[in-house]
C-alpha cells in the first residue's frame, strides 16, 4: 500500500524493535493506532497512554475498560469506522482539545504491578481456603457426579485418572525428594493508590 500510493517518504516500516526501545518509539509520536477484533485486556495500549499517545482502537472485548474515554478514540472493527476514528483524533490533537502530556500521570496512579500481584493473590488465598484438604475422595466424586447428566460422569472420569496418575507420580518420585521453592521476603511498595482504587 506504501508503494502503491507512493508514501515511502511519509511512512516508516521499523520492523520488530527492542523491548527496551518501545518508550523511545512511542514518544515519537501522538496517536497510537491499535486495530484488533478481540482483546482481553490490551497491556499495549496502557503502555501508549503512558507514552503521551492518544489511542485509537476498536471497542471490541475488554479494551472499553481498559483506559478512561478522554485517552481513548473507538472505532467499529471496520475500514472506514477506523479512518475515521483516526481523522477525529487527529483534529482533536491539531486543534489541542486534548492534553496528552498529562497522561502518564494519570496511568501511573491506576496501574501499579505490585497492586495487581497483590489482588491475584488475595484472589487465590480466598479460593484456597474455600477447598477442603481433607475431603474424602468418595464425597468429592459425588459432589462432581451431580454436575449434570454428562459433565458429572466426565468430572468423575477425570478425577479418577488425575488420582490414579497422582499415586503414579508419588510411588515414581516421593515429595519428599523434590526440592521446595523459597519463599522470598516481600518487598513493600509503594503504589500511590488510593484507598476506593485499592477496592477496586
Amino acid at each position: 500500500m506504501r508503494e502503491k500510493f507512493r508514501l515511502q517518504e511519509r511512512v516508516d516500516l521499523i520492523g520488530s524493535i527492542r523491548h527496551e526501545m518501545v518508550r523511545e518509539v512511542m514518544v515519537s509520536g501522538h496517536i497510537y493506532l491499535h486495530p484488533t477484533l478481540t482483546e482481553a485486556f490490551g497491556t499495549v495500549i496502557v503502555e501508549a497512554a503512558s507514552c503521551g499517545l492518544l489511542v485509537v482502537t476498536t471497542k471490541v472485548g475488554g479494551i472499553p475498560e481498559v483506559l478512561p474515554s478522554h485517552m481513548t478514540v473507538f472505532a467499529s472493527p471496520s475500514e472506514d469506522s477506523l479512518v475515521d476514528s483516526t481523522l477525529h483524533a487527529i483534529s482533536l490533537i491539531e486543534n489541542k482539545r486534548i492534553d496528552t502530556y498529562l497522561f502518564h500521570e494519570e496511568i501511573k496512579g491506576m496501574y501499579c504491578w505490585e497492586d495487581v500481584a497483590e489482588r491475584t493473590e488475595a484472589v487465590y488465598d480466598h479460593i484456597s481456603k474455600t477447598v477442603r484438604d481433607d475431603e474424602p475422595l468418595v464425597e468429592r466424586l459425588q459432589k462432581y457426579y451431580r454436575c449434570g447428566p454428562w459433565a458429572g460422569k466426565l468430572f468423575v472420569v477425570c478425577i479418577i485418572v488425575d488420582t490414579l496418575f497422582y499415586l503414579f507420580l508419588q510411588w515414581f518420585w516421593p515429595e519428599e525428594l523434590i526440592d521446595r521453592a523459597k519463599k522470598w521476603p516481600k518487598k513493600i511498595v509503594n503504589c500511590d493508590l488510593t484507598e476506593s482504587q485499592k477496592k477496586d
